[in-house]
C-alpha cells in the first residue's frame, strides 16, 4: 500500500505577519514548509510528496528536492484538488493531507492516521475539548454550549485515495476542511489522537512557540573512541595530523594517527556506523600507509550525508612523552581543516598515566575522544 502526502502552502498567512508568507518565514533555523516536509520525508511509511505552493511562489520549489511542486487555486479545496490531481498520475492508494502551518506534527501523528485507514475510508487526529465554550455577543457572554463530543481538528487527515478524489471533483467547494469534504461524499471518518504539540501557526505569537517544540525535537547523538598504538623505531610520531618530533614513532597499518583514529571512532559510534575497521579494513594493503585525515574526512561525510552537523569534538591523548601542550593548537588547527568546523568546537588537550601500565612505562600512545552531533 502506498500513501503519499499532500502539503497545503498555497495561502498567503497575513494574520502570521511578517514580509512574507508564513511558510517561508524561517523557525528553529529553517524554513516552516522545509520542517513539514521533512517530517514526512522522514516517515518510512510515506511515499510520495506534493506540495501545493501559490502560482506566485513555484520559484520556491528549488528547495524542494525529490518533492513535486504543482501550483494551487483561489481556496483551500481548490489547492487540494490541484495536489489530487497531480497524485492521481501516480499510483497511490492512500493520501494524508497536510497544512503546511503544523511543523510539529509527530512521527505518532502520522502512523495513527495510516493504521485507521485500514479500517476507515478516512481518518484525522482530533484533542477533545476540555474547555467551558461560551456564546458571545459584542463583547458579553451571551450564552453557554455542551463541550460534550466536540472536537479540535488536527492534520494530516487521511483518506482512502480514490474515495477523496471523487469526493473534492463531487463537492461543490467552500469546505473547511477535507474531513468535510469526505463527509458530504458519505465517507467515514474515523478520530485519532491528536497532540497538543501539533499546533497550526496562525498569529506571530506561534512562531516562537513552534521554535521551542522544533528546537526540542532534536536528534542528539554522543559518540565516544578509544584508540592505542604501540611504539616502534622511528623518529617522529603523527598526533591529531601534525608530526611531532620524538624518538620513536607510532607503529600501525595507517600512519598511526592515535588521537584521530579515536576521533574517528566516535563520529561513527554516534552515527552507530561501525568503527574504522570495517570501513578501512586492516588486511586491505590499499590502506598501509595511508594518512588518517581520510578516515575522519570520510566519518564526517557520512555525518553530514545523515543531515548531522558536529556540535563539538574533545579529544584526549595519554601518554608520558611528547609533551602534548606545546603542540595543541596546532592539532586543533588541523582537525578543524578537516572536519569543516571552528577550532572552537575542538579541544584537543592530555594527561599521563602517571608511570602507570602500558603507557607509563612509554610503550606506546592511547587516545580518548568525544564527539556530539546535531540534526535539526
Amino acid at each position: 500500500m502506498t500513501t503519499a502526502a499532500l502539503i497545503v502552502a498555497a495561502g498567503r498567512g497575513t494574520r502570521a505577519g511578517g514580509e512574507m508568507p508564513k511558510q517561508w518565514q524561517t523557525v528553529a533555523g529553517r524554513m516552516m514548509a522545509e520542517h513539514t516536509v521533512a517530517r514526512f520525508a522522514d516517515h518510512a511509511e510515506v511515499g510520495p510528496i506534493v506540495l501545493v505552493l501559490h502560482p506566485d511562489d513555484m520559484a520556491m520549489a528549488a528547495h524542494f528536492p525529490g518533492v513535486t511542486c504543482v501550483p494551487g487555486g483561489a481556496t483551500r479545496d481548490a489547492s487540494v484538488s490541484q495536489g489530487l490531481d497531480a497524485l492521481s498520475e501516480t499510483p497511490v492508494d492512500r493520501v494524508l493531507i497536510h497544512d503546511v502551518a503544523r511543523p510539529c506534527v509527530s512521527d505518532r501523528i502520522i502512523s495513527d492516521v495510516i493504521a485507521a485507514l485500514e479500517t476507515s475510508s478516512g481518518a484525522a487526529p482530533a484533542l477533545a475539548v476540555t474547555d467551558a465554550l461560551w456564546r458571545g455577543e459584542r463583547g458579553q457572554v451571551s450564552g453557554t454550549r455542551d463541550r460534550a463530543g466536540l472536537y479540535r481538528a488536527q492534520t494530516p487527515q487521511g483518506f482512502r485515495f480514490a474515495e477523496i478524489l471523487a469526493a473534492h471533483r463531487a463537492h461543490p467547494g467552500g469546505a473547511a476542511d477535507d474531513v468535510e469534504v469526505a463527509r458530504a461524499a458519505g465517507l467515514s471518518v474515523a478520530i485519532t489522537e491528536g497532540d497538543e504539540r501539533n499546533i497550526k501557526i496562525t498569529t506571530p505569537g506561534d512562531f516562537a512557540r513552534a521554535e521551542k517544540l522544533l528546537r526540542g525535537q532534536m536528534d542528539i547523538r554522543t559518540g565516544q573512541g578509544y584508540d592505542v598504538h604501540a611504539f616502534e623505531e622511528g623518529d617522529h610520531v603523527i598526533l591529531c595530523g601534525v608530526r611531532i618530533p620524538h624518538t620513536r614513532k607510532l607503529k600501525g597499518h595507517s600512519d598511526a594517527d592515535v588521537g584521530m583514529h579515536a576521533l574517528t571512532d566516535a563520529i561513527y559510534g554516534a552515527l552507530a556506523d561501525g568503527d574504522i575497521g570495517q570501513h578501512f579494513p586492516p588486511s586491505d594493503m590499499k590502506w598501509k600507509g595511508a594518512e588518517s585525515d581520510i578516515f575522519l574526512r570520510h566519518a564526517v561525510s557520512r555525518a553530514t550525508e545523515r543531515g548531522f552537523a558536529i556540535a563539538n569534538v574533545d579529544v584526549t591523548l595519554i601518554c608520558e612523552r611528547p609533551k602534548i601542550g606545546p603542540h595543541a593548537p596546532a592539532m586543533r588547527d588541523a582537525l578543524a581543516g578537516i572536519m569543516g568546523i571552528g577550532v572552537d568546537r575542538i579541544s584537543v588537550k592530555a594527561t599521563t598515566s602517571e608511570r602507570l601500565g602500558f603507557t607509563g612505562r612509554e610503550e606506546g600512545i592511547a587516545a580518548m575522544a568525544v564527539a556530539t552531533l546535531i540534526k535539526g
